[in-house]
């Protein structure tokens, strides 16, 4: 079972820098898009910013200027560059790739911004 490991979380004050980034365990084949979420408490799950294998980007509004997505294609990874970052910027981060046949997800990992 393929899994998605994320790395790069933690506590930054505002203003500050932090990149996460998500490789997998293990091949996964016809990767069509690979993507960030995140879920602040009481609030639903929501995409931050998504990538296609052709290298087209989309990012929710809240983030456009701030985040920068990238994706490695030859080792299916993916990174989420967050500068700037705001307080309402916390929340558990997920790494996600949409291929084919399924949809992988990473385990999460804690951003906070807080003086």
């Amino acid at each position: 079972q393929v899994q998605l490991v994320e790395s790069g979380g933690g506590l930054v004050q505002p203003g500050g820098s932090l990149r996460l980034s998500c490789a997998p365990s293990g091949s996964i084949f016809s990767i069509r898009a690979m993507g960030w979420y995140r879920q602040a408490p009481g609030k639903q799950r929501e995409l931050v910013a998504s990538i296609t294998s052709g290298g087209t980007t989309n990012y929710v509004d809240s983030v456009k200027g701030r985040f920068t997505i990238s994706r490695d294609n030859a080792k299916n990874t993916v990174d989420l560059q967050m500068d700037s970052l705001k307080r309402e910027d916390t929340a558990v981060y997920y790494c996600n790739i949409n291929a084919k046949f399924r949809d992988y997800w990473g385990q999460g990992t804690q951003v906070t911004v807080s003086s």
